[in-house]
């Protein structure tokens, strides 16, 4: 949700950074006129993020259905928010909670007011260099965006990405190397037992993924077949 927000082009990154990240609830609360071309230009293929963007007159009306409000700002003061929880955190204990939630960015220049933020039932803030702690509004979108992003598991896997395989999963493959380890003789006194919790220790400190785990099982089975055949034929 923009409150204030005064320019354009900076609407139209916003766009574009929702759409980016499977967001698509964009609200705007007293905004300044605002230039559609300039957010066209901006809004490159998320055009439909502005054309849905519903806008009210002020931060109430605009926040009036949703279940948590959170504010974003950097600074602290006695009539502040005392508490801040940073993007990933948030996004993290959103994702556990239920009904509709709307996170609030000031105007370009002052942020959000005093008001604006007493509107608001939990602060949050982007950890930054104090060298330069100002960030242009779509950046700090996309952060939020991204975050919420992961934490909401909306995330398509990419060709190649390493996955993470699971203590059940390596388990399976653990049982099949070493039942066909089995099959060719090699367990011909104890220790399947302790090989088995071997490979699995093995597995997971190497943090294999699945199509890793996946591979490394073939080539013991694989080798163990053709040892079983090589010791039939001799």
């Amino acid at each position: 949700m923009l409150c204030n927000v005064a320019d354009s082009g900076n609407t139209g990154a916003v766009c574009r950074a929702m759409k980016n990240m499977g967001l698509s609830g964009l609200r705007l609360a007293n905004p300044e006129p605002l230039i559609i071309e300039n957010i066209c230009s901006r809004a490159v293929n998320s055009l439909d993020i502005w054309e849905n963007a519903r806008i009210y007159d002020n931060l109430a009306a605009a926040i009036a259905d949703c279940a948590i409000v959170i504010g974003t700002t950097r600074r602290r003061g006695n009539k502040r928010k005392n508490i801040s929880m940073a993007p990933r955190a948030l996004a993290g204990w959103l994702a556990e909670r239920q009904g509709p939630a709307a996170i609030v960015f000031g105007n370009e220049r002052t942020g959000l007011s005093e008001e604006q933020l007493n509107l608001c039932n939990i602060a949050s803030h982007i950890p930054v260099s104090d060298d330069q702690p100002s960030l242009n509004l779509s950046h700090a979108v996309q952060i939020y965006a991204y975050e919420f992003f992961l934490a909401m598991e909306k995330q398509k896997m990419v060709k190649g990405e390493w996955t993470a395989i699971s203590q059940n999963e390596i388990n399976g493959k653990v049982s099949q190397i070493t039942e066909a380890l089995q099959r060719a003789g090699f367990y011909k006194k104890p220790g399947r037992e302790a090989q088995e919790r071997f490979f699995r220790d093995l597995i997971a400190r190497a943090g294999l993924s699945k199509s890793e785990a996946e591979y490394f099982k073939e080539i013991i089975v694989k080798a163990a077949m053709v040892s079983s055949r090589e010791t039939t034929i001799l």
